[in-house]
């Protein structure tokens, strides 16, 4: 299952939003206002929860410098990667910035998750506007 928010251009550069995204505690601030729990477990992982939701911790497994950022489900039954793409739109001033979301899972998994992580990383996504 490949799902794509859209693209969302922020007035910083790649450089800046690549910072802010490689900070895990800084995921706190683009959680939706249902979340239920957040919690740091270290330097490149952390926790959360969404209400009616099963928690679910996210550990970075790669980063390009200023363009990429790939967090990965980190244990658990559900293996996916939630990937930052990051691309300089003016030198220094903006950036834009496209999350996207890879798993496998079976047919009738993906049918109940689709929409819930279709809104989650649209949701992130708008976030970042003011949160970065």
């Amino acid at each position: 299952m490949n799902l794509e928010s859209p693209k969302v251009t922020l007035d910083k550069s790649a450089e800046e939003t690549f910072n802010f995204l490689s900070d895990v505690k800084n995921f706190e601030a683009l959680m939706p206002e249902n979340i239920s729990k957040f919690e740091v477990l270290d330097d490149d992982k952390f926790l959360f929860a969404l209400k009616g939701m099963p928690e679910i911790v996210l550990k970075k497994k790669e980063t390009i410098p200023h363009s990429k950022i790939v967090l990965g489900a980190a244990g658990g039954k559900l293996d996916f990667a939630l990937t930052g793409h990051i691309t300089e739109v003016d030198a220094n001033k903006k950036s834009e910035v496209q999350l996207t979301f890879n798993g496998e899972f079976n047919a009738m998994m993906a049918m109940m998750i689709k929409g819930p992580i279709s809104k989650f990383i649209e949701t992130l996504a708008t976030n970042m506007k003011t949160a970065v």
